[in-house]
């Protein structure tokens, strides 16, 4: 190693919560990850790492650093660079404060702790010589609004026997979480002045007929579409907007629809069930007209416990003294993007994802280490059944 740098998961995460990598899609004039993959990219290149950095649109960088045996068995390290807003929040967002054992910051536990935990992981296996495989690190932008930095690194052929997501799961092994579906719903009406009950059409109390049978589905249904990790499936109206004053029928509503898919569930699907409900007002009420969208929709995730990546990891939580318990997480990550593309994935990283984007953020110092310790494991033996 040659690198100015320390090879502390600490000392990186302090470095890169310093650097202000708000995505833009979030929030207006943010400056985006490209200031952040660029130290990324020294630091990780004074390692030893072969190290690219590319744009997916313009100041919006993914890195993507190799090192160990080239293309035997790949295992990627995946996470974000991209942070969200930081309105409202308790302490200076991008200036890294230590208290009582914790460390604060815009990004601490989503999710710049776990990119530092599986880079010096990575780089400490490799300074031992005991990786037996390579081993790819894939920090992106945008995970938090299209994951773009993600589908782009998959799309030009990214490859790997397995891949790690480090979001923060407080040092739990993850290979499964929901997916969702956003869908848009135009509920029509007709504009009348509002004496005119006999010309006028609510497009607003249309919508509340909708959101009501949609209630209705979720109570009758979706409760019994369960995962052991998961729960139930669900869904939310996350907004409604209609009308145009107090006196006048609404001639539109709109509706935005949120449903978090289980494993087997799909966005065509959760859309299809939308305008089924549709279709039944129409059918009992002539004057009831709605149009749905999918505007958006991630898959679920859902590997196997019995998969080699979740054995491999659970072994190592275990050998450093933690339970290597098998959870689910409610969110949404990028690994259903590592597993669409036929790569096993699951989520394992410090900090807890309850913190995410909130007023507070922070993450245990301890364990950004107790997950430098397994990550280490993990590349250090990955492989190893493969050689045999």
């Amino acid at each position: 190693m040659h690198s100015r740098f320390p090879l502390d998961a600490v000392a990186l995460t302090e470095a890169l919560v310093a650097v202000d990598s708000r995505n833009p899609e979030l929030v207006a004039g943010a400056p985006g990850e490209r200031g952040c993959a660029e130290l990324l990219a020294s630091i990780l290149s004074g390692w030893g790492f072969a190290v690219s950095i590319s744009d997916v649109t313009p100041g919006r960088s993914n890195v993507l650093a190799r090192i160990g045996p080239i293309g035997r068995s790949p295992l990627i390290l995946n996470g974000h660079l991209d942070v969200v807003g930081v309105e409202g929040m308790t302490h200076e967002p991008f200036v890294p404060v230590t208290s009582h054992g914790n460390l604060y910051a815009r990004g601490a536990t989503d999710m710049k702790a776990g990119i530092a935990a599986m880079c010096v992981a990575a780089a400490r296996a490799a300074a031992r010589g005991t990786l037996h495989s390579e081993v790819i690190i894939a920090a992106v932008c945008d995970e938090e609004y299209a994951s773009i930095g993600t589908r782009a690194l998959l799309a030009d052929g990214l490859r790997g026997t397995g891949a790690i997501i480090t979001e923060p799961t407080r040092l739990a092994v993850v290979p499964a979480h929901k997916g969702f579906a956003w869908i848009d719903v135009a509920v029509d009406g007709r504009a009348a002045h509002g004496s005119r009950y006999d010309v006028g059409i609510d497009a607003n109390r249309h919508a509340a007929l909708l959101i009501a049978a949609l209630d209705r589905f979720e109570h009758d249904t979706l409760v019994a579409r369960t995962h052991p990790l998961l729960g139930r499936a669900s869904l939310h109206a996350a907004m409604i907007s209609g009308g145009t004053g107090w006196s006048t029928y609404a001639d539109r509503c709109d509706v935005r629809i949120e449903r978090r898919t289980v494993p087997g569930e799909t966005g065509a699907q959760a859309l299809a069930e939308v305008q089924t409900a549709i279709e039944a007002l129409e059918a009992a009420r002539p004057d009831f007209r709605a149009r749905a969208t999918l505007a958006c929709a991630q898959p679920p995730l859902d590997l196997a416990i019995e998969a080699p990546l979740v054995r491999t990891v659970v072994a190592a939580a275990q050998a450093h003294g933690l339970p290597g318990t098998i959870e689910g997480l409610s969110c949404w990550t990028d690994a259903a993007l590592f597993a669409e593309a036929g790569i096993p994935a699951l989520c394992f990283g410090p900090g807890d994802i309850a913190r995410a984007h909130s007023a507070t953020e922070w993450v245990e110092i301890a364990q950004i280490e107790q997950a430098v310790t397994v990550l280490e494991q993990v590349c250090a033996t990955w492989g190893l059944e493969r050689k045999a």
